[in-house]
């Protein structure tokens, strides 16, 4: 397996060899240029057919001079053998130095300076003011260059980590949405390839532990809710008592309720997307289910959102419940537009449930100390919130003045609305 560290360590390695290889080319190419020695002695040939020969009058070797100076913009000096000075224009430039070469370079007090020996012995020493900003800028410019070979010789590997970095992020941020199907793809052998093999086996576990849940749950609906079936169907043959027979049917009923609440609970939590995305009017909803009731009222205006109607329809079905079991009649829903959100209200004039239950109201089995009547599955309201959540929207519970409760859902409306 080739390491994480490895590739980096290899990375900074190669970036080394890139800087050195970088420099050698460049290198290469200055040192391609004359030699110095060679250069200062074809300079000074050159310069020999300027400068007067020695055995002229001092006065003509200076003017001689300075007309070179003013030709070329340089501070220029002429010395003999010994390095006596025996004309200069412009500032003082420092005296040849002792040596057998043609030519070098000398400090001084106002800068760097150049000295050519002439044929004849005699030195000429000039000062070009801008060399010394040359020679910084070529090192700049040198350096630059090294700096952007090591960068765009860099930048492939560090992209391709970073990039299959963000391929295995996609890809935990799909599962964490609810798609149990993601997986990413497995490049190379190191650390990240075999995070990326570990979310994908892991991944698959959780798909399957889903896939079995769910064929459990379907199972175990199928298993209870024939022995239901069956006793129900004994209990319409058997001729016993009427009240003792009434009371088995609600027993089966809430048992059948419980059952079908809890596959719809656990079919909520398997899968985070609506199934059916279609435009539904929740005031029409609410009216046809709050026509099932006697003690219900409804008023409001169309709303048009867009959801599962199957769902929505048991949440306002399971509010109307609960408002019938734990309120007092009468109960009043209400729908109305409220900055892009469509607004159900479902009232009653029970007593108003204790502050202390108010926060797990909607938690699942929850049932509330001061509830009165029958006590339910504790599942009704536990639905409710997530179907609504998965609109988009919540569910929030309000107390009335002394008594009466008001739970009150939210969801977007439509935009094709």
């Amino acid at each position: 397996m080739r390491r994480l560290y490895l590739q980096v360590y290899l990375t900074i390695v190669a970036s080394l060899v890139l800087v050195v290889l970088t420099a050698g080319v460049l290198w290469h190419f200055l040192a391609d240029i004359p030699a110095f020695d060679q250069t200062f002695e074809v300079l000074g040939e050159v310069v020999a057919n300027l400068v007067p020969p020695a055995a002229v009058p001092p006065e003509q070797l200076q003017h001689a001079i300075t007309e070179l100076s003013e030709r070329f913009g340089t501070d220029l000096a002429l010395f003999d053998a010994s390095g006596e000075r025996l004309a200069f224009a412009g500032r003082p430039v420092p005296a040849p130095g002792r040596t057998d070469h043609p030519g070098s370079w000398q400090s001084g007090p106002n800068g760097r300076a150049f000295s050519m020996r002439l044929p004849d012995g005699r030195w000429l020493v000039a000062r070009i003011p801008f060399r010394h900003h040359g020679r910084g800028f070529a090192i700049v410019a040198f350096l630059g260059a090294i700096a952007i070979a090591v960068a765009l010789g860099a930048l492939p590997v560090a992209r391709r980590l970073t990039g299959r970095l963000e391929r295995l992020q996609r890809g935990v941020d799909m599962l964490g949405a609810g798609d149990l199907r993601a997986r990413v793809e497995v490049e190379g052998r190191d650390e990240v390839a075999a995070l990326a093999n570990s979310f994908n086996q892991a991944a698959a576990r959780i798909e399957n532990l889903v896939e079995a849940h769910k064929m459990l749950l379907a199972n175990a609906s199928h298993e209870l809710r024939t022995p239901l079936a069956r006793i129900r169907l004994g209990i319409e043959l058997a001729k016993g008592d009427a009240p003792r027979t009434a009371e088995l049917k609600q027993d089966i009923a809430e048992l059948d309720q419980l059952i079908d609440e809890i596959l719809l609970a656990s079919r909520l939590d398997a899968n985070q997307r609506l199934d059916v995305r279609e435009p539904v009017d929740v005031l029409a909803l609410a009216a046809e289910e709050s026509a099932r009731y006697d003690d219900c009222g409804i008023e409001g205006q169309p709303a048009i959102v867009l959801g599962d109607p199957t769902l929505l329809r048991r949440m306002i079905r399971n509010l109307i419940e609960n408002a019938r079991r734990h309120g007092k009649p009468p109960i009043e829903l209400g729908v109305r537009s409220v900055d892009g959100r469509a607004e159900l209200s479902v009232s009653d004039h029970g007593a108003t449930i204790p502050e202390a239950g108010r926060e797990r109201l909607f938690s699942p089995f929850y049932r509330s100390p001061g509830a009165s009547g029958s006590s339910g599955t504790g599942l009704g309201l536990a639905l409710v919130r997530q179907i609504a959540r998965r609109h988009s929207g919540d569910v929030a519970y309000a107390a009335g003045n002394g008594h009466g409760n008001r739970f009150t859902v939210t969801i977007p409306i439509s935009n094709a609305n």
